[in-house]
């Protein structure tokens, strides 16, 4: 049995290395999601219980992982049984059978997206240096993934549009504002770069220093922004200023309107709180 699992194992690990790989060059998945995945799947492997069932198949006994991530949130323990779920599901396309038990879903509070008010946004970006404000000013343009702004080509900036590759290497189309083209065009005449829009010694500027720079630029002005919640900023500017959600989800880039679906409730939750503030009923005990 100790041979047989051993066995397992090691295939299981070449497995998990062609599965990262396939979530790299066929997904498109962030590095840091990658990187997510890669360590789940590298914990989960040496705890699970791995039993070879009849015909060949494979059965995997969550139990043992589960018991060690109990202590962890709800969101935690659901990302990491997602992982190992999709690793599953690859197995079992790439011809392994695997069978799962002690699978049951966690339940999930669903959160709304937390966007940054357009003043605090215009107030950092006054006090930020020249690369920090490019950085901020096209992700809360743009709407872009910090992934999508790693990789931004200068090839695929014009005038008047800006060509993202996004997940699953789809590419997408998304106005440039004339204000963000001139910040472009500044830091371009400072920043002598080859192909990509940042850049240090040639190659692309890691994610992880993108954000450190997003980070900083608010952190001088006292709050704590990730460059996400920019996203989650320029989504919901546009649909409370009227653009239609189809739109929306086009320039975000979502492979479904569901997804986008959220920052509408979130519209309706701010119009609940700024209703609340201004009601004279709610200022007064009746």
């Amino acid at each position: 049995m100790m041979t047989l699992r051993n066995s397992l194992k090691k295939s299981l690990t070449k497995e998990r290395v062609a599965f990262l790989e396939y979530l790299e060059e066929i997904k498109g998945y962030s590095d840091l999601t990658i990187q997510s995945y890669a360590q789940t799947l590298t914990e989960a492997l040496n705890i699970i219980e791995i039993e070879e069932e009849q015909h060949g198949k494979l059965l995997f006994n969550l139990m043992p992982y589960r018991v060690k991530i109990a202590p962890l949130n709800a969101k935690t323990i659901s990302k990491k049984l997602s992982a190992i779920r999709s690793f599953v599901k690859y197995l079992n396309y790439s011809g392994i059978e695997v069978l799962l038990a002690a699978d049951d879903s966690i339940k999930v509070a669903k959160t709304l997206p937390k966007p940054i008010a357009h003043e605090h946004i215009v107030e950092a970006l006054k006090k930020a240096e020249l690369k920090e404000k490019t950085v901020v000013m096209l992700l809360y343009t743009l709407g872009l993934r910090i992934s999508e702004l790693a990789s931004l080509e200068l090839a695929n900036i014009d005038a008047e549009w800006v060509r993202v590759l996004g997940k699953g290497k789809k590419e997408r189309d998304i106005p440039l504002l004339p204000q963000t083209k001139a910040i472009i065009d500044e830091y371009l005449t400072i920043n002598r770069v080859k192909k990509f829009l940042f850049e240090k010694n040639g190659e692309k500027l890691s994610e992880n220093s993108l954000r450190y720079m997003v980070n900083k630029v608010f952190r001088d002005v006292n709050l704590k922004v990730t460059p996400h919640q920019l996203r989650h900023s320029y989504a919901t500017s546009l649909l409370n200023s009227g653009a239609p959600i189809v739109d929306v989800s086009e320039l975000l880039g979502h492979s479904s309107m569901a997804t986008t679906q959220i920052y509408t409730k979130l519209g309706s939750a701010l119009k609940q709180q700024n209703y609340n503030k201004a009601h004279p009923l709610c200022k007064e005990d009746v």
